[in-house]
């Protein structure tokens, strides 16, 4: 395997914890994110030996995203594997109070920008007839809930779909796709619900790396095995 990967989200979080995972097992990064500041932080933590590249990039902007997949692939030259872990929510985020700017938003971060990191890089998978997108969704993507507001679901359900249709149209050509459905992950978005749970209750969640482990279970499984989707919770 080209161990060539793309993490989108990698500043903080999920892709911070994926982004360090794999830089531990000698992984090369593509680390995507819209803060310069903390990407370079999550490279600095990954080591100087890690290969860890940051690209500054906001992803619910199409042409910002071709852009950036266009220096990665001359960059790198190829890209095995790509980690869709950017996502958002916010506080206002009820049917009653959810703004349109807002759910405009959402979509883009959570749905949108996966999209545009897929059509950035699945042509070379495609060609050179591998490849691993692993997309992390949300157990709102399964259910809804209060919790989680219309926009949020709606972009998660989304992105379930984009899943299942990259393996329905991309397996023949050594292409497969992964959706994991985490419950409750104690990171810095919980800061954005309406009202932000107390640390007893974080303690209780998963933590970032419990998630990066299953994202790094998928990439690891034989070439020939897909699994299509994962729903994880705390215990």
């Amino acid at each position: 395997m080209n161990k060539t990967c793309v993490v989108t989200g990698a500043g903080s979080g999920v892709g911070r914890a994926v982004a360090l995972k794999l830089a531990r097992q000698g992984w090369r990064m593509a680390l995507i994110g819209r803060r310069l500041e903390v990407l370079r932080e999550t490279a600095d933590l990954a080591g100087p030996d890690s290969g860890s590249l940051c690209y500054p990039c906001d992803i619910g902007d199409a042409t910002a995203v071709a852009a950036v997949g266009d220096r990665i692939l001359a960059d790198f030259g190829t890209v095995e594997v790509l980690v869709n872990s950017a996502g958002t929510n916010v506080p206002q985020r009820s049917l009653e109070v959810l703004s349109l700017a807002d759910y405009h938003a959402m979509i883009d971060a959570n749905l949108n920008g996966a999209y545009y990191c897929v059509q950035a890089f699945l042509p070379d998978m495609r060609t050179r007839g591998s490849g691993t997108i692993v997309n992390v969704v949300s157990d709102a993507g399964k259910l809804a809930s209060p919790k989680a507001g219309p926009g949020y679901v709606m972009s998660k359900f989304g992105l379930a779909g984009l899943t299942q249709s990259i393996n329905a149209e991309e397996r023949a050509h050594g292409v497969r796709a992964c959706a994991i459905f985490p419950g409750d992950i104690d990171t810095p978005l919980l800061s954005k619900r309406p009202q932000p749970p107390e640390p007893a209750a974080r303690a209780r969640m998963m933590r970032a790396e419990d998630v990066a482990d299953c994202v790094l279970f998928c990439i690891g499984l034989p070439a020939n095995v897909i699994v299509e989707e994962m729903l994880v919770r705390p215990r």
